[in-house]
């Protein structure tokens, strides 16, 4: 993938980018890729932007690309539904390839990884993998990518929607270990027919049953004791990155090694 530079961001835009893909790997999650008509939006890897769908044109919803700037203009998202979400719900149930986004001017920049060689613990609850997703590609442009830790988490083993691709992610990058956590080692016993058509049609979706650590994300990652000399980032709902910056703050690591952001 080619690196994009992007530009000033102190004025607004609203670039137009047209779905190519999506896929629906949950009952209440997909994954969306699009391509930008003709301007490229000019974000950095961890920002979010405003996306406008055809099916909501007055309700913005904010998302954060899980793929680093290129100059080819794609873009991904990673979009769970929540309750009463009207634009998560239409994006997961009714998007279509063909359909036109808005996408308006990134935003945010806490998240990010600096260039001090520290080691990297990264905490994704949920579609807050998609950021730090797009930061590990981006680092991994890096002549020497940081020493770096992925723990991401999800209720049972069937919410890890993206333990294949992390997999693969894995096996390609020697410095970074990837850590899944679910509070449960069990799927409850509601069927999801679409993560069960794709375990029926890949067959291993990545997930090794030995290496599920079971607990909450906080509890997990405190257990290995404070961050003093890191770079933390949490990322995932608004009640799971409060729970876990509280947990690291209690446990030792100092707030100014923390970088989060409610996804």
């Amino acid at each position: 993938m080619q690196s994009a530079t992007p530009s000033s961001t102190d004025t607004d835009v609203a670039v137009s980018a047209t779905v190519v893909e999506h896929h629906r790997l949950r009952h209440d999650l997909a994954v969306v890729r699009l391509e930008c008509d003709s301007e490229i939006v000019p974000f950095r890897a961890g920002q979010y932007v405003d996306v406008t769908v055809p099916q909501r044109p007055n309700l913005p919803r904010r998302l954060s690309p899980a793929l680093p700037p290129s100059m080819d203009g794609k873009l991904e998202f990673h979009v769970r539904t929540v309750p009463g979400g009207w634009v998560s719900k239409t994006i997961v149930e009714s998007t279509s390839p063909g359909d036109v986004w808005t996408v308006g001017s990134p935003r945010g920049g806490d998240l990010h990884i600096d260039d001090t060689g520290r080691i990297v613990v990264m905490i994704a609850g949920g579609t807050g993998l998609a950021p730090l997703r797009a930061l590990l590609l981006d680092v991994a442009r890096r002549p020497q990518p940081p020493r770096t830790f992925l723990f991401v988490g999800g209720r049972s083993p069937r919410d890890l929607y993206a333990a294949d691709m992390l997999a693969l992610l894995g096996e390609a990058l020697p410095w970074l270990t990837i850590v899944p956590v679910t509070e449960s080692l069990y799927d409850p016993a509601i069927a999801d027919p679409f993560h069960d058509r794709i375990a029926a049609h890949v067959g291993d979706l990545g997930i090794d049953p030995e290496e599920l650590l079971e607990g909450t994300l906080g509890d997990i990652v405190t257990s290995y004791g404070a961050f003093g000399d890191h770079q933390v980032l949490v990322c995932g709902s608004a009640p799971m990155v409060r729970s876990t910056v509280q947990r690291l703050l209690e446990t030792g690591t100092p707030l100014e090694n923390i970088r989060y952001d409610p996804y």
